[in-house]
């Protein structure tokens, strides 16, 4: 799965009167105040393979690419164009990133489909205009390129394959039931969904 590491501005244990737990505050809202909440999801991410890891992962988000999204554009209007499903400390997120007057991070509870948190990401390599553009008016949305590959196994990432001028695809990332990856092409155009050959080392087997 596609790992990123997402820029916090405070972060601050709480311990719960009475409750004997601690809840993680942050300022990650777009407005820069409020609270992130935790996700309801854990995994066991110590002493595990990497395809153990992969296959609970995607074993224990009960809400999929598809529904991420459709959550995180509800909670920020604007043009969707990257999900990935990750864990930070054995706790399992939906990153899904937001194309409108800004890139907007937004964080998706992937056991109840509840928004956790929210900010602008300020210090994104990518054009959020050309970006944007690109997909703006595209028959395909992510959501329809999720739904595609969903057949492929179960959707861990779609992103917009802006490595060219413009663009073209989408990549999606499955993971199957004994945590094997595979990365696919979905054409923006017909949803076609193909095998990505730039993927890596991971088996895909065939593409039928």
């Amino acid at each position: 799965m596609k790992r990123r590491t997402t820029v916090i501005s405070a972060i601050a244990a709480v311990a719960l009167i009475g409750g004997g737990t601690a809840t993680a505050v942050a300022l990650s809202d777009d407005s820069g105040s409020g609270a992130a909440a935790k996700s309801s999801v854990r995994i066991k991410d110590d002493n595990v393979s990497d395809a153990r890891e992969n296959a609970d992962e995607a074993k224990g988000a009960r809400i999929t690419a598809e529904e991420a999204i459709a959550a995180a554009l509800k909670h920020t209007p604007g043009v969707a164009a990257e999900a990935d499903l990750d864990s930070d400390d054995g706790r399992l997120v939906w990153d899904v990133d937001v194309i409108g007057s800004a890139r907007h991070h937004v964080e998706i509870d992937p056991g109840t489909g509840k928004v956790l948190g929210s900010h602008v990401e300020k210090d994104d390599d990518d054009d959020p205009a050309r970006v944007a553009a690109g997909l703006k008016n595209a028959p395909v949305s992510a959501s329809d390129a999720a739904r595609a590959a969903a057949a492929k196994g179960t959707v861990t990432s779609v992103d917009a394959d802006d490595d060219a001028r413009s663009v073209t695809a989408w990549e999606v990332e499955t993971t199957s039931a004994d945590g094997t990856q595979h990365d696919w092409h979905v054409d923006l155009r017909s949803g076609a969904v193909t095998v990505d050959h730039r993927g890596g080392d991971d088996d895909h087997g065939d593409d039928d």
